[in-house]
């Protein structure tokens, strides 16, 4: 199959991160999200040895190119998302004394979903394949995932540094809900502002076993 824009193959997209393919996905969360995770996770190698070893890969969809991944969309459903590791993990990644602000910083990050919701934990595109189509393939992917799980909407939030990820949320139909001022941040993590979006899940499709 080909893609419209006629840059080569779709990809195929499949539930959960393949065995195997931890490390690539910490790579492409850490290109997507570096400049913000880095005060809480950095330096770059660490970082990305710490998500590859604490993913929950059921929690996740992945587009595949000739076998390797080149799009991950996280979730968190209940108290589990894709991006793992409490507290201990980090202090022991870290130590007591490097690790204990590294919490105070993720803890900006955490997201709790309400009932009936599904909140989204990211979503990365190989750099050379973005404008392809493939972060809407993840996104329908999620959403199914979502009406499968009986969920009525899907949450995320946006920084006002990615007018790209925006953009692509408004055109599969989420709308923004309320944005919060985040000043102190900009200088630290390069951000001003966080925007949350919401998009209505339709009901008939039945919960998941």
């Amino acid at each position: 199959m080909r893609n419209e824009s006629g840059g080569g193959a779709l990809p195929e997209v499949r539930r959960g991160v393949p065995e195997g393919a931890e490390e690539r996905v910490a790579e492409l969360y850490w290109e997507a999200f570096g400049r913000k995770l880095g005060p809480a996770l950095g330096p770059p190698d660490r970082a990305r040895a710490f998500l590859a070893a604490h993913l929950h890969r059921d929690r996740g969809v992945t587009a595949l190119v000739g076998g390797r991944v080149v799009g991950v969309a996280g979730y968190r459903l209940g108290d589990r998302a894709l991006t793992g590791g409490g507290a201990r993990d980090v202090l022991a990644a870290y130590g007591p004394l490097r690790g204990l602000p590294r919490l105070a910083l993720l803890a900006l990050f955490e997201r709790t979903p309400a009932d009936g919701e599904l909140v989204m934990d990211g979503l990365a595109v190989e750099a050379g394949l973005r404008g392809r189509g493939i972060g809407g393939l993840l996104l329908g992917e999620v959403a199914a995932v979502a009406a499968e799980n009986g969920c009525r909407r899907i949450r995320l939030d946006v920084i006002d540094a990615n007018p790209r990820a925006r953009a692509l949320y408004e055109r599969h139909g989420f709308t923004a809900v309320r944005t919060e001022r985040t000043p102190y941040l900009r200088g630290l993590m390069g951000f001003g502002a966080v925007t949350t979006m919401r998009l209505p899940v339709p009901a008939g499709r039945g919960a998941a076993a």
